[in-house]
């Protein structure tokens, strides 16, 4: 077995945390910030369109968004995230990591002031134009996950990897929360500015004119800090490993890392270079059969986790508003104004946003490389299924305390964050090749919005009470609250099975645990010990 690691990758792996690696983190999770507002401050805003737009007179309820509508709105934008992560996780392997990352940034800012300016002669058409909007940002915001963790895993050392990819998905954290922010301050400023009574005293006047500047407030801020770190994301020079393993070109690799990283001059090794991508390239492509042989397990893997823990994951996340409110932590809908409200919707969130879903993504980044990936996966699924079993066990003790209900799924959160929806996220930008590593990852985190999009539109049906009585308007009857939690609890067991399936990276090089330092040489036995060592212990 060959091992032929370059100087430049050495430097990486063995250079000093820096300042050039918190501006990366800065830079790349700015996109991610973005990203969690945008995709998560639509379910702040539903029951207030339902209100503008669907009110019908006369009604004993307020206006809400039809079933078809409601889902749309809620799950466009993963099917957009879906088809961009697998566009440009493969247009950044064939084009280079940063000269497609700036396009992703376009996308969402554009996208998400269009989403704020949606107009239309009547409710369908808002609503379509709201849809195709959402649609566009979200297959942004999918380029930006292969790009920004494969960027930060091509830029980090070895000993702090995994808490620098960690940190930029974080961002994603502080994203959720200053949605809920904007959203306390939008609707407390218009509540204030334009008093109103609630529905049972006043149908008509409890939702005021002015409302239909509330959420187009909200989803329009999400544009601000993408805008603000545009010009750094440009200025980021392509990664060393894509200009070395990828382009074949050393000297530029050495070049641009001597730009960002304080480590002196390092040596251009073109020749040893042209041996490495020779033997590489002779080797084998996406979806050999030598590819399926060394990391088939890995992407299945990561796909399947990521899958599995999207549906618990969004599911908890977009209706927390429609849990709430069947546990009665949320009052019934006729007793508020449409923008108390929305105040309320967001009051809630930002509750389990500050208690448990930021600390969680922190204590990944504060121990992920200490515990290792997979005990942080394994552990989080596993706590995810305790506390979704005892919701869903003793659901009617909970809806008479609701208090208790809301700080047993704070703690779910907690354990998503400290847990699969950071790992998921870390892992696929470690364990594959330069030349494969965005587009796997885009096939990793596509699987992840396939599960996102069975929660947007399946989780509405399934939660609806059994009682025709107690369904929502236009809803067909479900299997209830209780039932779904269930489901969701065997979605987190199936995705702690497949954990078993992701190999640990703690403390190794972008480079052994891909294989890439390893030569063709003997296919033997000293290859499959080669892939064992590479894969976790069971």
């Amino acid at each position: 077995m060959v091992k032929q690691q370059l100087q430049v990758l050495d430097a990486l792996d063995s250079a000093k945390v820096q300042l050039y690696h918190f501006k990366a983190i800065v830079v790349a999770g700015m996109g991610f910030f973005t990203d969690a507002y945008d995709l998560f401050c639509i379910s702040l805003v539903t029951k207030l369109l339902g209100r503008i737009y669907y009110y019908e007179e006369g009604s004993s309820t307020p206006g809400s968004l039809p079933p078809n509508v409601n889902s749309a709105i809620s799950g466009v934008a993963f099917c957009g995230t879906l088809a961009g992560q697998l566009f440009f996780g493969w247009l950044g392997d064939k084009m280079g990591r940063k000269r497609v990352y700036g396009l992703t940034l376009v996308l969402m800012v554009v996208c998400s002031v269009a989403s704020g300016l949606s107009f239309g002669h009547s409710a369908k058409a808002t609503m379509a134009t709201l849809c195709f909007f959402r649609f566009w940002l979200g297959f942004g915001i999918g380029g930006d996950y292969p790009l920004s963790a494969t960027i930060m895993s091509e830029y980090a050392n070895k000993k702090t990897r995994g808490a620098f990819i960690a940190a930029v998905f974080a961002m994603q954290g502080f994203g959720n929360l200053s949605g809920g922010i904007i959203a306390l301050i939008v609707s407390a400023a218009f509540k204030s500015a334009y008093p109103a009574p609630s529905y049972k005293v006043s149908p008509a006047l409890s939702t005021v004119p002015a409302a239909d500047y509330v959420w187009r407030i909200i989803v329009m801020v999400g544009a601000i800090p993408a805008v603000l770190t545009y010009y750094w994301r440009m200025k980021m020079p392509e990664t060393a490993r894509y200009t070395a393993l990828v382009e074949k070109n050393a000297k530029q690799a050495a070049a641009d890392m001597a730009t960002v990283l304080q480590e002196g001059e390092v040596e251009v090794e073109q020749g040893k270079v042209e041996i490495v991508v020779e033997k590489q390239s002779d080797s084998f492509g996406l979806f050999s059969k030598q590819f399926l042989r060394r990391h088939g397990l890995h992407l299945l893997g990561t796909a399947t986790t990521w899958f599995f823990l999207d549906i618990a994951f969004y599911s908890s996340n977009l209706f927390q508003k429609d849990i709430f409110t069947a546990v009665h932590w949320l009052p019934s809908a006729y007793t508020m104004s449409a923008i108390e409200e929305t105040y309320k919707i967001a009051r809630a969130q930002t509750i389990i946003s500050l208690c448990g879903s930021l600390p969680g993504y922190w204590f990944t980044v504060a121990f992920i490389d200490i515990i290792g990936r997979f005990i942080i996966q394994l552990g989080g699924f596993l706590m995810m299924m305790i506390f979704m079993l005892f919701l869903a066990i003793f659901y009617n003790h909970w809806t008479a305390h609701p208090t208790g209900f809301v700080i047993m799924y704070a703690l779910t959160f907690f354990f998503a964050n400290f847990g699969p929806n950071a790992t998921t996220f870390v892992v696929p930008a470690e364990v594959f090749p330069a030349r494969f590593r965005s587009t796997c990852h885009g096939i990793s985190a596509a699987a992840g919005k396939a599960g996102a999009i069975v929660g947007a539109f399946g989780f509405l049906y399934i939660a609806q009470s059994q009682n025709p009585k107690l369904t929502d308007p236009g809803y067909p009857t479900g299997l209830g609250v209780k039932n779904a939690l269930f489901m969701l609890a065997a979605c987190d067991l199936l995705g702690l099975l497949f954990t078993f399936c992701v190999p640990e990276a703690k403390g190794i090089s972008l480079e052994e645990i891909s294989g890439e330092d390893e030569s063709d040489e003997g296919n033997g036995s000293e290859e499959t010990a080669s892939y064992d060592n590479r894969t976790v212990p069971v």
